[in-house]
């Protein structure tokens, strides 16, 4: 294939549009938020988590703690029924007496051990209540965190998008003033190339694979025709020839 020596040394400003197109492309998915947004994320699932195992455990013990107090009122109320019983004189048979007095004994102590009950399911509560809050200040800091960090992401993301989109541009222009032939088989090994279709002949070095010519291939260089589009022998990208190749 042949092609004018400026169309060939165009393919060099195209090959540098092309390394930046990639070289935003890899920082886009490179952010540092990238990783940040996803451990945050974790921290933000795992806190949802506590926190709705913490909201369990207050509205389990509210409803105990109810329940342990509608037993206590019940036995008071019990006990309030007896001894407004046993104060009327209502009761004479020393027997019934006896066994009225036990009863109201026995309701004092089975109220004691329920307030007792009731206690202890108070302490739970508020541990779970001042979990519920600590929970929700953590977690209402962690999503606050996490707002921060898209943020900042999406401002990096569309910085580097207007910057791709401005090459994207450029590159247009500079593709559109190569040669189609030429064009078309840069493209074709820059994709079989890990993105570098042609490379710079500098100091008798290729710069696509960093090997020097041998003498062999430099005096085929050197004899070559200014508009023949030459092939590196060794990784056999586009070789464009420019003042600095050494020959």
């Amino acid at each position: 294939m042949n092609a004018a020596p400026d169309d060939q040394i165009r393919l060099l400003d195209l090959q540098a549009l092309d390394v930046r197109l990639q070289q935003l492309a890899h920082k886009r998915r490179s952010l540092p938020e990238h990783a940040e947004i996803e451990s945050l994320n974790k921290d933000l699932s795992q806190l949802r988590d506590l926190l709705v195992a913490a909201q369990t455990e207050e509205s389990d013990t509210a409803r105990e703690q109810t329940k342990a107090e509608q037993d206590v009122d019940q036995v008071r109320q019990r006990a309030a029924r007896d001894q407004q019983r046993l104060d009327s004189g209502a009761v004479t048979s020393p027997k019934d007496l006896e066994s009225l007095q036990h009863e109201i004994a026995s309701l004092a102590k089975r109220q004691s051990d329920l307030e007792d009950v009731v206690l202890e399911v108070m302490e739970r509560r508020e541990s779970a209540q001042e979990r519920v809050s600590e929970l929700t200040a953590r977690l209402s800091s962690a999503e606050t965190k996490a707002g921060e960090a898209v943020a900042r992401r999406d401002r990096a993301q569309q910085e580097l998008d207007d910057e791709a989109a401005g090459v994207t541009k450029e590159r247009a222009l500079v593709a559109g003033s190569v040669p189609a032939d030429l064009l078309k088989l840069y493209d074709k090994l820059r994709e079989q190339q890990g993105g570098v279709g042609a490379a710079r002949l500098y100091q008798r070095r290729c710069e696509g694979c960093q090997l020097e010519l041998n003498i062999t291939e430099l005096n085929d260089v050197r004899t070559a025709p200014s508009d023949k589009v030459l092939r590196c022998e060794n990784c056999r990208r586009i070789l464009v020839r420019t003042s600095e190749s050494g020959l």
